[in-house]
């Protein structure tokens, strides 16, 4: 086996480590649910992986992600049975931040106040480091599936050095151990780690698991394995089985939003294909897409195995705002992204979906205007770009847009179809002018002819 190997972060990750340990004291929770959620990305790339590769499944396709807490030891370990990271993955995946943003990332965390800070975290794919705000230092053991039983081992203190090492690894998949600090260890305490994983993990697909000691009627103690999370996809469950509280938790796992959704929608499509659709329309726009490269589209999977996390296929650039999930069962599952491209039936979901959102966004118009307004200021210029690019519904996008106009108060809109309903009958034409901002415009010399007019 290969001697440790000593080796530093990045210089921009240590500064981003300094920020999460001691900035984020008082949002310690949300350490659980980042490594919960990194796990279970990895058990989904497992199950994808071995569709076209049996073998690497190793006669285990029991998925599940297991914590085992150890009052004695102080430590809390995170396990799962998904794809494993060879060591030069586990090096570029946390010995630094491989993602465009880093800087913008580090401005925005020094400047936020206290209670936005653990969404920041998530939003910037910096789930893992939050483990350094209870541990004293990381574990992280990982062997990568179908490769025989050589695993590697990466320590850290998150203090600006990380050591790795060859070990063996009998099983694949991935052990993050947690040595906690020495007034962290509620985390060891099951009802700690239960109501977490309720609160921010009921929803993830794979079983969440852990060791409890019960007892039966003649007092003897047997030790079982119990499901904390309820694991029912929500886009599986009918609407009125779903809560406001839930969609607003489903929301804020896929979309690192933590604000509540303006709009959810969730619908069977049926027909000639049949998917089921669970969307959100975000009231305010997220920190990832103000900084960075937006991703486009919603996670796609087919028959509840993800086949990818942002189907471009989906949904057009313009609508990337929209968050959610679709589910086709009649998409093979060994289906690549080639294939993707070039199939005919995820363009009549397409259609679908872009038809629905576009119809919940009239509705709130029509029916909650200030509401609309809001949203609008928000992400009126992606509705913009459609009126270039989705010529089948610049129609429909048209009747969306609002403008400032000279018959307006500062900062409020009107529709065309209300600056047309207002106009004079002599009035055959709508003259526009664009600029930076209103008062630039009601100064420009080119309005004084049409105000000589009046």
């Amino acid at each position: 086996m290969q001697s440790a190997k000593k080796m530093e972060f990045k210089s921009e990750l240590k500064q981003i480590l300094n920020l999460i340990t001691h900035s984020l004291y008082s949002h310690k929770e949300v350490l659980l649910r980042e490594l919960i959620s990194n796990a279970s990305d990895a058990i989904d790339k497992m199950r994808f992986d071995s569709v076209n590769n049996e073998s690497l499944l190793e006669n285990n396709k029991e998925w599940k992600i297991k914590i085992i807490p150890d009052a004695e030891k102080n430590t809390l370990t995170i396990s799962d049975n998904g794809i494993g990271m060879s060591q030069q993955t586990i090096i570029e995946n946390l010995g630094t931040i491989a993602k465009s943003g880093t800087r913008e990332f580090l401005d925005q965390l020094k400047k936020a106040d206290a209670a936005s800070r653990p969404e920041l975290i998530g939003q910037f794919g910096v789930g893992f480091y939050s483990a350094f705000m209870v541990a004293d230092s990381v574990t992280v053991i990982s062997r990568v599936a179908g490769s025989a039983n050589e695993g590697v081992k990466w320590i850290s203190d998150g203090q600006g050095e990380y050591t790795v090492e060859s070990v063996e690894k009998t099983t694949r998949g991935t052990d993050i151990i947690l040595h906690l600090k020495s007034e962290e260890k509620e985390f060891t305490e099951q009802w700690k780690i239960r109501s977490l994983v309720k609160q921010f993990s009921d929803f993830i697909e794979h079983p969440v698991v852990m060791d409890v000691e019960k007892e039966d009627d003649k007092k003897k103690k047997t030790t079982e394995e119990e499901t904390l999370n309820s694991r029912k996809a929500l886009w599986l469950r009918s609407k009125n089985e779903v809560t406001k509280e839930e969609y607003n938790q489903f929301y804020q796992q896929v979309s690192n939003d933590f604000s509540e959704p303006a709009r959810v929608l969730h619908y069977n499509g049926e027909g000639v294909i049949e998917f089921k659709v669970l969307l959100f329309i975000p009231a305010k726009k997220p920190y990832d897409m103000m900084f960075g490269e937006t991703k486009v589209g919603p996670k796609l999977y087919i028959r509840r195995v993800l086949i990818m996390d942002h189907c471009e296929q989906l949904l057009p650039t313009y609508l990337r705002f929209v968050k959610g999930v679709v589910d086709c069962a009649d998409l093979p599952l060994n289906v690549s992204r080639e294939m993707l491209q070039q199939n005919p039936l995820l363009e009549k979901i397409k259609t679908n979906l872009v038809k629905s959102v576009l119809k919940n966004l009239e509705e709130m118009m029509n029916t909650s205007y200030h509401e609309y307004v809001s949203f609008y200021k928000e992400f009126g210029t992606f509705l913009k770009e459609g009126l270039n690019h989705d010529w089948a519904n610049r129609e429909q996008i048209m009747k969306l847009l609002l403008f400032e106009s000279l018959k307006t108060e500062e900062k409020k809109f009107v529709s065309l179809q209300q600056y047309a309903d207002k106009m004079d009958s002599e009035q055959k034409d709508i003259y526009y002018l664009t600029g930076e901002n209103r008062d630039v415009l009601v100064h420009t010399p080119y309005l004084e002819v049409f105000k000589s007019k009046q």
